[in-house]
This record gives structure tokens, sequence and C-alpha cells, in this order.
């Protein structure tokens, strides 16, 4: 068993708030909190050496604390916190950094600060310059920095310590796709060489891609600590079901499910695992309100993680008031830019519930779509409304914009659910199933041309 780098027992940190200085002194000298609220509280874990360690949870989370107090930027109000090497810190942007300093002052900062001495920096200073490919910016002020410039320099200074815990919060987010990859080249590397990493991130796939193990944090409290699939699938669920997310237990399910993820996909009530998003938004002019979503592979196994290519199932039901004609249901895709990747009504295909229905009950639809798109992390609308008969029977004949605006808007959910899309761990003819947003279908030949057909 490897040596832990770190180790956290009973790990907390309270902030006070107060309204004056006499209660600020009499918390200082006496202990006396009377307002305030703990950040973390009751943290306990471990992380070994050459291991790459997760902490995710939602905003407000505690995640950038934690790695502060294992920065020692913090002191920990209760709990011990043990580091069993020496550490480089990728914080927030441009922490450690001087803004009016050029980049070649602040790369010798960063040493100073760290305790390295100056012939040291020397030697891995063209290492430093040539990864963070800055050019001539090199000697200028780094506050006429971008922020992609700014974390390409701070990236490089911080890998290139040789520490044996290197803390990244969130820093790489401002990176294009390039350097990212670049970037967990390098941090691979490091791991291979024995270097524990602890990475804070809200890019789920990259997490899942490059972590051994999780923790998971929510409103200050340890949620989940182990594998990085559960520990992805209970994030997800903190924006559906906190609940359940929290009840599922600090360790890994013993049957091999999702500890705390809503069984079934069938669409009838809540007992289907039909549930909402905490960010959803809905929309009604009174005719129908929203039930829920689910997702699911085609197996019935709940899932919000997908590889590229992979089909989800989106079961998803509305509460009928005052039924029109014929109802039209449909989902949309949304990126995290909120740019539409997909959208499909049952008006586009041959999918018809039952017509002229004049009491009130429930409607329910089963949709699949086939996930081959950008990785990522997607939102999913949910709409439903009615059209007139004499339209629906037309509609292959009508313009689009026609059928559109004889149709009425009963009820439209955004954010009704999320799902994640990661990299396949293999395929043919290769692991990426393509570039861009989507993978449109098409087929391709190769050949040779004989010069004399040229």
């Amino acid at each position: 068993m490897r040596k832990p780098i770190l180790q956290a027992a009973g790990l907390g940190k309270y902030y006070g708030l107060y309204d004056s200085p006499l209660q600020r002194m009499a918390d200082l000298l006496w202990h006396k909190r009377q307002n305030g609220f703990w950040a973390l509280r009751n943290v306990n874990f471990d992380v070994a050496a050459g291991e790459s360690f997760a902490i995710i949870g939602r905003n407000g989370g505690g995640k950038s604390t934690l790695l502060q107090l294992i920065a020692g930027v913090l002191q920990p109000t209760e709990g011990v916190l043990d580091v069993n090497g020496s550490v480089s810190a990728l914080l927030e942007l441009g922490s450690g950094f001087h803004p009016e300093f050029t980049g070649r002052e602040n790369v010798f900062l960063y040493g100073d600060l760290h305790g390295i001495p100056r012939q040291e920096m020397k030697a891995r200073f063209d290492e430093i310059v040539a990864f963070a490919e800055i050019g001539s910016f090199l000697d200028q002020p780094v506050k006429y920095y971008s922020s992609g410039m700014f974390v390409r320099l701070a990236f490089a200074v911080a890998t290139s310590m040789s520490a044996e815990l290197l803390l990244i919060d969130e820093a790489l987010a401002v990176g294009d796709v390039f350097f990212r990859q670049k970037c967990y080249d390098r941090l691979e590397t490091l791991r291979r060489q024995g270097t524990a990493i602890i990475l804070v991130s809200h890019a789920m796939g990259e997490v899942q891609e490059f972590c051994q193990r999780a923790l998971l944090l929510q409103e200050g409290a340890p949620v989940y600590l182990g594998k990085v699939q559960e520990a992805v699938n209970r994030y997800y669920l903190l924006y559906t079901d906190p609940a359940a997310a929290i009840a599922g237990g600090m360790t890994d399910s013993t049957d091999g499910t999702s500890a705390g993820v809503p069984g079934g996909c069938a669409g009838d009530d809540s007992r289907s695992g039909l549930i909402l998003a905490a960010e959803a938004r809905e929309v009604s002019n009174g005719e129908a309100t929203f039930v829920g979503i689910s997702l699911c592979r085609p197996d019935e196994s709940p899932c919000r993680i997908f590889a590229q290519g992979d089909t989800v199932v989106c079961t998803y039901a509305f509460d009928v008031h005052r039924p029109g004609e014929v109802p039209v249901t449909g989902l949309v895709l949304r990126n995290d830019k909120n740019i539409v990747v997909h959208g499909k009504s049952s008006l586009m295909t041959t999918a018809k519930a039952e017509s002229n229905r004049t009491q009130p009950g429930r409607i329910v639809c089963r949709q699949e779509i086939r996930l081959n798109l950008a990785v990522g992390e997607y939102t999913i609308e949910a709409g439903l409304g009615f059209l007139d008969q004499s339209i629906y029977d037309r509609r292959q004949f009508l313009p689009h914009e026609e059928v559109e605006a004889a149709q009425s808007r009963s009820c439209v959910v955004s954010a009704a659910a999320m799902l994640a899309v990661v990299r396949r761990k293999s395929g043919e003819p290769m692991q990426l199933t393509h570039h861009g947003l989507c993978d449109l279908p098409g087929t391709m030949h190769i050949f040779w041309q004989d010069e004399e057909d040229l």
C-alpha cells in the first residue's frame, strides 16, 4: 500500500459573522461563537503518492476552502491535517503572481515564495517558457495578459516545482482544448513519477477520465468518498434529488448500482423515478403542468453519464388539465454555451397519442436519443403543446412556420435534467467518434489515383 501524502481527519473550517468589533474580539479571546457558519465540517480522507484525486461539488460546497486548507493558505478550525511532502498549488487565477511584474519576474517570484534557489529556477526557466508559449509577452507585466496566457504561465510554473503534492483549483477551465490536452499529458507524467494530484473541477468528463478517486462535498459536508463514477453520479443527483444523493451513504453501494439514483423508467408517477432538476424553469398557460423526467439506458438502468454514441432513453410526463385535439411533445438538448445541439418533437416522428381526449389526465413520452455529440455537459428542455387535428393531418404539406404558429405552448420546462457525454474508453475505429458539436451521418472513401488518370 502506498504511503499517504496527505491525511485529513475531522477537518473543519468555521467563519464567524459579527455585528460589531466587540463580538469579533469576544470570539478571538473566548471563542464565543454566536453567529457564523461552517464552510467545512467533519471531512476525512487521504491521498497516496501517485494518486489523482478529485474534489467535486456544487458551488458553495467547500471545495476551494478545502484546497486552501491543504495549501496552508487557511488554518483549520478543528481536526487534523497532515501533509507529508512539498506542495505546489494553482488555486485561483493570478494567485502567487504580482500584476505589476513581468512574466519573467513572476516566474522567479514564484520560486522565491516556495523556497527554491535562484540557480534551480534558472535551470528550469527554459522549460517553463517553452510550455507556457506566451512568446514576447514574457517580458510584459502580467496585468496585461489574457486569462488564457495567465493560466498557461501559472500552470507551467506550478508543475515545474517537482512537488510531491500538486493542487489545481478550476485553473484549466479557461484554457483552450489544445492547452488542456497538453496540461493533462503533463499531469499524467507527473502522476506516473509519484506526484499526488488533487483536482477541483466542474468538468465531470475530465474528472472521470483523469482521476482515480473522488470526494463529493455538499454545503461543506462530505457526501461520498470513493470511486469516481459513483461520485459523478451523485454529483448530478444533487441537482435533481439532493436527499437521495446524500442518503446513498459515504461508500459504494454493494449491489453494483449507483447508490441513491432513482430506479425505473416507466412513466406513471413518482414511483417511476420521474424527477425534476432544482434549476428547472417551467412556463405554462394553465393547460398542463410538468411531472418530471428520468434518464436511462436502453436496459432501463438509470444513468446520467453516457459515452459518445450511447443511447439515452428520456421518459417524461405532463399532467394535462385542459386537453386539446392532438398532443405534441418534444425535447431540446443545449450545451454549456446554451446552444441548441438537438431538438425533436413528436411531429417529426410517427409517434402519436390519443387525439380529441376530453378528460384531464397524464400524458407520457418515451424518447430515445443517440448521443453522437461532443464531449461535455448538456441540459434537457421538455415541452408539451396541442395542435388542431386538421393541421396535424396536413402537416407534411404545410410550411414548418405555419405548423409552428398553429401549435399551442401548454407547458415548456427548461433545464429539466442534465446529462454528461464522455469519451468512450475504446471503440472502433478509434476512441473519439468525431470533431465538432455532433456526428453527422456520412461515408468516406480514400483511394490512389493512377498517374494516367490525372
